[in-house]
């Protein structure tokens, strides 16, 4: 007998104009335990999404009148509901634009309906489960200040407009200063997947340089170690945060590579590796 998952019961809107997917996709999360509502066109979608509040969607990139994106834009500007996309485009740019409007993820047709369930699982178990507080001392970081038990961020004293994601990210990024972080490492801890595309945490990484540096074309924050993953360098005159920030004296950051400030979209991160503290290994491309 198959135990349901944690998420049984929630909501999951299934948005593709393609019959023979949706009854597919339907009845696999159906038998996996969720509630399972469709929509064929993407009015039909926003009009079931603001009837019936899903807890997840699954939206189709190729739709008739409105695309995915614009659809996935409009649900995103209403409320923070987890977003899958699902593609049968194989240009990466496509998948990295469904990244960038606020999909959380996106799965390439055809595609195993297993493991769409599985994606369904992991998004809405990260979703509904914010990580672990850790010391109650807000997080303090060049006129950051960020609080992980109350789930606020602001810069210089104006709020910051985060998604789930990119607070989880910058949380993360700021308990481990000057340690060189891997994408796979930050895929596992800020995701909660084992697998999935690396593109993912370099778009995101590129959002959260938008929103806390004050020049993104030349951040200060968060540096790309080149052929592994990012940094976060604590600048000489940060304020830090008390009991809850980790110890600058114990964890340098080294300096950013000169003349490398920013990801290219879709560019592979190379395996992941662990950082040590105080030592960064960057290498080209």
């Amino acid at each position: 007998m198959q135990t349901p998952p944690l998420d049984a019961g929630l909501r999951v809107l299934v948005v593709d104009d393609d019959l023979t997917v949706a009854e597919v996709v339907a009845g696999y999360l159906g038998r996996a335990g969720y509630e399972v509502t469709r929509a064929d066109d993407g009015p039909a979608a926003l009009e079931c999404a603001a009837r019936h509040r899903p807890d997840l969607v699954v939206l189709d990139l190729m739709l008739p009148g409105m695309d995915g994106l614009e659809v996935c834009r409009r649900l995103r500007a209403e409320a923070p509901v987890p977003v899958i996309m699902l593609t049968a485009r194989g240009d990466e740019d496509d998948r990295i634009l469904g990244l960038e409007v606020g999909a959380d993820d996106y799965v390439t047709k055809p595609f195993s309906p297993r493991e769409l369930v599985l994606r369904v699982e992991s998004v809405l178990r990260r979703s509904r489960t914010a990580p672990a507080p850790g010391p109650g001392a807000p997080l303090l970081a060049d006129g950051l200040r960020v609080d992980p038990v109350a789930r606020h961020a602001s810069k210089s004293g104006t709020d910051l407009a985060l998604t789930m994601r990119e607070f989880d990210l910058l949380v993360f990024l700021l308990r481990n200063p000057g340690r060189a972080v891997g994408r796979e490492e930050l895929m596992r801890e800020v995701w909660g997947w084992e697998f999935g595309d690396l593109s993912t945490v370099t778009v995101h990484i590129r959002r959260l340089r938008g929103k806390v540096e004050d020049d993104p074309a030349r951040p200060r924050l968060i540096q790309t170690v080149w052929g592994m993953g990012y940094r976060l360098d604590l600048p000489d005159d940060a304020c830090e945060g008390g009991p809850g920030q980790p110890d600058r004296t114990a964890q340098s950051g080294g300096p950013a590579e000169p003349g490398r400030p920013s990801d290219r979209p879709g560019q592979s991160g190379g395996p992941a590796q662990s950082g040590r503290p105080g030592h960064s290994t960057s290498t080209g491309g």
